[in-house]
């Protein structure tokens, strides 16, 4: 049986110098990625990601691809699962934050018809705010016990941080504006497909 490739960690600077040869697959939501995205980059959301695995093992065939996310840790994630899936990719270590953050060129839909959303740490963050506000004013005015579920979202958060992973966040990119169409996620395949 052969092992699993490893996945290899690739600098902003030195992915930029290999851009051209490399397939980027962005596993930001369809409203993080209209946001900015780097140049040539393909959106596969991260819960769409087993469903492209025909089209991004063909990629992987032809040449390295680089798997992306905001910060790092969905690329990371995704790059296990292809791992696992016996496909070879990097990540981008940072993420887009990083990409930006050395000087290089985010793209943006000039007609898009996605809008340019928060990203998906913003929205955790403000879902989170929101329910533990919530969990105090709803303690203080009907009952005591409300304050549970402030003490409730402040455990998922330090459960978030001790795994790595967010719960909250997988429940988010469930919603409409954080999920692609269906003809949209289409045309990406068929992008992997035609390289």
């Amino acid at each position: 049986m052969t092992p699993a490739p490893t996945p290899v960690a690739f600098g902003a600077d030195q992915a930029r110098t290999r851009l051209h040869e490399l397939t980027v697959i962005d596993v930001r939501t369809p409203a993080e990625y209209a946001s900015g995205h780097l140049p040539g980059a393909l959106n596969i959301p991260l819960d769409s990601l087993r469903r492209a695995l025909p089209e991004i093992r063909h990629a992987a065939g032809l040449g390295d691809v680089l798997v992306v996310c905001a910060s790092g840790a969905r690329s990371e994630n995704a790059c296990r699962v292809l791992a696992g899936q016996g496909i070879a990719t990097a990540t981008l270590t940072g993420g887009t934050g990083a990409w930006a953050a050395a000087g290089h060129d985010l793209h943006r839909p000039v007609a898009c018809d996605t809008r340019a959303g928060w990203s998906m740490e913003r929205q955790v963050r403000f879902t989170a705010g929101a329910l533990v506000i919530l969990g105090l004013v709803l303690g203080l005015l009907v009952h005591p016990a409300f304050q549970l579920l402030s003490a409730g979202v402040a455990g998922g958060l330090v459960f978030s941080a001790l795994t790595d992973t967010c719960g909250m966040a997988a429940v988010l990119g469930k919603l409409p504006h954080n999920r692609p169409r269906a003809a949209d996620l289409q045309t990406v395949l068929a992008a992997l497909r035609d390289r």
